[in-house]
């Protein structure tokens, strides 16, 4: 088709910031930004931009720029979980309660959803479009989940905690170093004279869960078991179940790798159950540093990650609208070690 029929064909319908992307020859990113009235687009682009908006004759929705006219006043904060896990977990209490601070410090107000299935986001998307908020923070992402497209249709500003798991969107992010975390603990685990190491790895359609399962095969190399692996949903009560199989399936292991505070408690209650002992026997080390953990029994060696910092960035890379040419916050992780190993 050439251009004149391609141009024919995109006014059939109301132009959207895709078919203003696609005759432009820019990203969606791009477009959203020379919208949303971002300086930081280089001049050429931006002509081009405004020249398809022209000739496209693209009429901004009013939500894609609210960031902007601030006629909102509010940011949703979209835990992309089921409830039973959004409730229950503690590292989304500390991560909602510092954005929230930092939104209140902006004069904004959290609007805090749970959205997981393709229904309730797509349910979410409507909300946040229809209601004229300033942005949206998403939290723990899955592959597959369709609520980053839907609001970069219309060119909500939008920032995820962790890296997105559709690479190929321009979506702000901030996120940890997962890998390099997981595999300070393999390491230290086998400084400790641990030679056969099990993990519980988080849900596999989370890149943050496969980073840290990727940490712990790259400590291993060449002595990575794949029976030495069960994966779990950050739950304590799959990980009890996943703890049992390793034990079953490999009795002489002598400590356990676990992606998340939340399932390495679960996994101490099965251990112990089975008569071993934490950690002479069975060396425990999780991740997150969640509240608390301190204080358990025995008080948990994990992995920390600054939490609170985690949830401000996304405030503050929400507010600078950092939606291109800019690189994720990535902050780094350290070995917090306590009795269990």
């Amino acid at each position: 088709m050439d251009c004149d029929g391609m141009v024919v064909a995109m006014q059939l319908q109301r132009p959207t910031l895709e078919t203003v992307a696609a005759h432009a020859g820019v990203s969606r990113a791009t477009v959203s930004r020379v919208v949303n009235g971002s300086t930081s687009v280089r001049a050429d682009l931006r002509a081009r931009v405004e020249s398809s908006i022209r000739e496209l004759g693209y009429v901004p929705d009013g939500s894609a720029r609210t960031l902007v006219t601030r006629r909102g006043g509010a940011v949703a904060i979209v835990i992309c979980e089921r409830d039973s896990r959004a409730f229950d977990d503690p590292w989304f209490g500390e991560v909602v309660g510092a954005a929230r601070a930092e939104l209140a410090a902006a004069g904004l107000q959290p609007v805090v959803m749970v959205a997981f299935d393709a229904a309730e986001q797509e349910r979410c998307a409507e909300y946040l479009i229809g209601g004229r908020l300033d942005g949206a923070l998403l939290l723990s992402l899955h592959d597959q989940q369709p609520l980053p497209r839907l609001l970069a249709r219309v060119g909500l500003p939008t920032v995820a905690l962790g890296r997105p798991p559709d690479a190929a969107m321009e979506l702000p992010y901030v996120d940890i170093d997962n890998s390099r975390g997981a595999a300070e603990a393999m390491n230290w685990l086998r400084r400790r004279g641990r030679s056969r190491i099990a993990a519980i790895a988080g849900p596999q359609d989370m890149p943050a869960a496969r980073d840290r399962l990727d940490g712990y095969r790259a400590a291993l190399g060449t002595e990575y078991r794949h029976s030495l692996v069960e994966s779990g949903d950050y739950s304590q009560r799959r990980a009890k179940q996943a703890m049992a199989a390793l034990l079953h399936r490999e009795p002489d292991l002598d400590a356990v790798f676990v992606s998340s505070d939340t399932m390495a408690r679960g996994a101490i209650e099965t251990i112990r159950r089975t008569g071993r002992r934490i950690p002479d026997d069975v060396a425990v080390v999780g991740f997150d540093d969640i509240e608390h953990v301190s204080t358990d029994d025995p008080a948990l060696t994990t992995v920390h990650q600054p939490i609170a910092k985690e949830g401000r960035a996304l405030v503050r890379c929400l507010l600078a609208q950092r939606h291109e040419h800019s690189e994720p916050i990535i902050f780094p992780t350290h070995l917090v070690v306590r009795e269990s190993a």
